[in-house]
């Protein structure tokens, strides 16, 4: 199993950046495959990007690509969403995800981070 614990959230005005972190426990963190997801209030959590475990395959929503990159540091245990060009609508609540057998866009993911709030002001 492994555990999951985002940082890095916060306010931020439209146009600024952030970075988000994912630090996980265990040490088979490199042969999990991790993705970020968001849910803004009174939306269905969403997919937002996913890596591979060796970081060979990546994929993003088209909302975010372009803006956002995902990568990992697997020495670190880590995996990072690095957000620009932030809008109002990248509102929500951010969770980390992992699993050794996810179709990366389309899941599955068995392990959650808690989450950690990120708000762009206009």
């Amino acid at each position: 199993q492994v555990q999951l614990v985002e940082s890095g959230g916060g306010l931020v005005q439209a146009g600024g950046s952030l970075r988000l972190s994912c630090a996980a426990s265990g040490r088979t963190f490199s042969t999990y495959h991790m993705g970020w997801f968001r849910q803004a209030p009174g939306k269905q959590r969403e997919f937002v990007a996913a890596i591979s475990w060796s970081g060979g395959s990546i994929y993003y929503a088209d909302s975010v690509k372009e803006r956002f990159t995902i990568s990992r540091e697997n020495a670190k245990n880590t995996v990072y969403l690095q957000m620009n060009s932030l809008k109002p609508e990248d509102t929500a609540v951010y969770y980390c995800a992992a699993d050794p057998y996810s179709e990366l866009h389309s899941g599955p993911w068995n392990y959650w981070g808690q989450g950690i709030q990120v708000t762009v002001s206009s």
